[in-house]
């Protein structure tokens, strides 16, 4: 998810390694990487030259503090790339902010949502999650199927919702969309709805009678909100066709869909500068509850490779159950904590969205999530499933044997077997000394913790990341990374003092 944009900033950042001071010359060195991401994105030129010179300024314009106290209260030096990274920072959350993803209540204390869009950029799909998403704010929404062109569209609608457990009003034969729209307020008020949802027909281009239509349904509805549904795919057009349809109608905010299969981003950026019309939502997975409120910093600290601990937290609290997670926790700093309970919290972490982008979440962790796989999951999971009860409680049980017939079991070699009930030791072990000794008040920071003894999310999936004493592949592949990465490094400081001497 937006690759071509985080690329282009860690590329900056790595031109001031070894940089004490900023100045025009290093700052503009760094922003040549960033403009060149921004153009292959496919965002707006104009967008692209204002952002450029809302960062040099942030830069170049304020006085910068060296030493700041951390969240432990120490002093911690802040170097010229990390203050370049915080106006970076700053500046796209300015571009693609503010917003408030709240919808609207009309007078009459009820949320309708007029949905608009092009055909094919999945406005029934985007209702059906938005309806979902508010029945999970305990709210009882209305599904209303007012495409009447395209084939199927009122069945798919109908399916949806039977999946959701939300109804769907449709019309009879031959009536008119504005006329289902109307009548399906009169239900809603009727049945007392609080939320009501119109899915309407597209067309393959913005056209006068497409807006005709949209017109009518407005006028006989009054929407408390008027979305428009973008396809992130689409790049600098989905701008665009925003801007065409905020000319005819009056828009309150966008939708945009498929942001986890776009590698550029241009649209999340841009859209917002251009049409000045928020992005309210946005679509990041196919699956119904794959919908999050928009949150500008949140995607921008993703972009930047510094993780989203908010958006992660909020994932967390959808799919776990509060107690549940309090005994587990507790469980876990006695020691108590089995092979079934990793299972329990490995299936979780699944209901949270694809595994790169819970890992792209995690702060520092955006580098790795690329190298993330889902069938290290699978792997994990395979394991412990060819495990007897007993083992699973007790996981020192496995001897040699029992781990040739595990690795039989699951389709793996002894290896893994023991490199996982090594790890998993090593962090029952960990807790369990953080739990009785009082370790956590002697912490002052995650760092701290990560380093302790292998709270890596890479060593308990397998990856074999660090902390986790594991040599196997994973770790080595990783270690031949880091090695790759810090050698292009020296290479491009070097070409940087040889141009500086010339």
């Amino acid at each position: 998810m937006l690759e071509t944009l985080s690329q282009g900033f860690a590329a900056a950042r790595d031109r001031l390694t070894g940089i004490r001071q900023l100045n025009d010359e290093s700052v503009d060195e760094a922003l040549r990487d960033v403009r060149m991401s921004l153009l292959e994105a496919d965002v707006d030129l104009e967008v692209v030259k204002g952002f450029l010179a809302g960062v040099k300024e942030r830069v170049l314009g304020e006085k910068v503090a060296t030493r700041v106290r951390d969240a432990s209260g120490r002093l911690v030096k802040v170097t010229p790339g990390q203050h370049f990274v915080k106006a970076c920072e700053e500046q796209l959350t300015e571009l693609m902010g503010p917003v408030e993803p709240e919808l609207t209540r009309g007078k009459d204390g009820v949320t309708s949502v007029l949905l608009l869009g092009l055909q094919g950029v999945g406005k029934t799909t985007q209702a059906a999650k938005l309806a979902l998403h508010l029945k999970e704010k305990q709210r009882r929404p209305l599904l209303v199927a007012a495409d009447v062109y395209r084939p199927a569209a009122v069945l798919q609608l109908q399916q949806l919702g039977e999946r959701i457990g939300v109804p769907v009003h449709a019309g009879a034969e031959g009536d008119t969309p504005p006329a289902i729209c109307a009548a399906a307020a009169e239900r809603a008020r009727r049945e007392g709805h609080d939320a009501i949802i119109y899915d309407t027909a597209g067309r393959l281009a913005i056209d006068d009678e497409l807006m005709a239509e949209l017109e009518q349904i407005e006028a006989a509805v009054a929407p408390s909100n008027r979305l428009l549904v973008c396809d992130a795919l689409m790049g600098r057009d989905a701008v665009n066709v925003a801007k065409a349809f905020a000319e005819r109608l009056e828009l309150d905010g966008l939708m945009l869909t498929k942001l986890d299969g776009d590698a550029r981003g241009g649209a999340a950026l841009a859209v917002k500068e251009v049409t000045g019309v928020p992005i309210k939502f946005i679509g990041t997975g196919e699956a119904l509850d794959r919908l999050e409120p928009f949150r500008p910093e949140g995607l921008a600290s993703r972009i930047l490779g510094m993780g989203d601990v908010v958006g992660l937290v909020r994932d967390f609290e959808r799919v776990a159950d509060e107690k549940e997670a309090e005994e587990d926790a507790e469980r876990l700093l006695k020691g108590q904590f089995g092979l079934d309970d990793l299972l329990k919290q490995l299936r979780m972490i699944q209901k949270m969205g694809p595994l790169r982008e819970v890992f792209a979440k995690l702060p520092g962790m955006g580098g790795l999530a690329d190298q993330i796989e889902e069938t290290q999951l699978q792997k994990v999971e395979s394991l412990i499933h060819s495990m007897t009860p007993a083992e699973r409680k007790q996981p020192d049980l496995i001897d040699k044997s029992r781990a040739k017939r595990i690795a039989r079991g699951s389709g793996r070699r002894s290896s893994d077997v023991k490199d996982l009930v090594g790890r998993f030791g090593q962090m029952r072990e960990m807790m369990a000394s953080i739990g009785s000794g009082g370790m956590l008040s002697k912490i002052p920071g995650m760092n701290q913790l990560a380093g302790a003894g292998g709270m890596d999310p890479m060593a308990l999936l397998g990856g074999g990341g660090a902390g986790s004493g594991s040599t196997g592949p994973g770790a080595r592949a990783q270690e031949r990374r880091r090695s790759k990465q810090k050698g292009k490094r020296k290479q491009a400081r070097k070409a940087r003092r040889k141009n500086r001497k010339r």
